[in-house]
């Protein structure tokens, strides 16, 4: 209840800054517009189904194209990790692309398949594919060897000690990971969305990029409010409970070392 009031009266403070230097006159209201005018179109923008609409379509995007990046990732993230030849070669791509802007991938993912859905789902996957790939070989690589040893003592052996020893005890890194991936992936999407002009259905990117173009300023800081507060509650709810509950099974929770 504490960290909830703090946290409060954290953000509070936040807002009533940024009113303080709407009110003095430093900037111009159409350059930064007050949080009640952000306030008021987030609502309008609600009640008329606008953000609504946007949302489901971006969340839509989003799920296919990570989903997709992490069944590419993780399978490859597991390869990288038997070898070290795999490590040097593909391991290295994966770290150098990563590395790489989402936005670079915008123009690849125009020529070869045009304003569609699929130049936006390219943009994503290449958006998670890497993040996903490095964590897993950082997970399989960090498991204590007398997990392994133990199982090859037990009886177990080849594709059963991969599947019932070292994924399970690689999934702490592998959520950690997978959280990451989601967080590249958020940006690969909005940068698709702000450059890819399809008709199948406008998500939060055109709206941001719409706002831009109409010098509507409470729409673009309307927008980004919406998109953080998406991200932290994925963030909350899905990824930081697993990540804990996983650190605890497995003996790797810092706070506990």
């Amino acid at each position: 209840m504490k960290r909830a009031a703090l946290a409060f009266l954290f953000f509070a403070s936040l807002a009533g800054a940024w009113e303080l230097a709407v009110r003095s006159g430093r900037w111009s209201a159409v350059l930064l517009p007050s949080p009640v005018l952000v306030a008021e179109y987030i609502r309008g923008a609600l009640l008329d189904g606008t953000l609504i609409e946007s949302t489901w379509v971006t969340l839509k995007r989003l799920l296919v194209g990570y989903a997709a990046g992490v069944l590419i990732g993780l399978p490859l993230g597991l390869l990288t990790s038997t070898s070290q030849f795999l490590k040097d070669t593909l391991g290295a791509l994966a770290l150098g692309f990563q590395t790489l802007p989402s936005v670079c991938w915008v123009p690849l993912a125009l020529v070869w398949f045009g304003q569609t859905e699929g130049a936006m789902l390219f943009v994503v996957i290449m958006g998670t594919v890497w993040s996903v790939i490095i964590a897993t070989d950082h997970g399989a690589r960090n498991i204590p060897p007398i997990y392994a040893r133990a199982a090859r003592t037990m009886g177990s052996e080849g594709f059963h000690t991969w599947t019932r020893v070292i994924l399970p005890a690689s999934l702490p890194f592998l959520v950690s990971g997978m959280k990451q991936g989601w967080a590249f992936a958020w940006r690969s999407l909005m940068a698709a969305e702000i450059y890819v002009t399809i008709l199948t259905g406008f998500g939060l990117g055109h709206l941001l990029h719409y706002g831009r173009e109409l010098n509507a300023m409470e729409q673009v800081i309307g927008i980004m409010i919406v998109i953080v507060a998406i991200g932290l509650f994925v963030d909350r709810v899905l990824f930081s409970p697993w990540e804990r509950f996983l650190h605890r099974r497995w003996g790797t929770d810092l706070k506990e070392a």
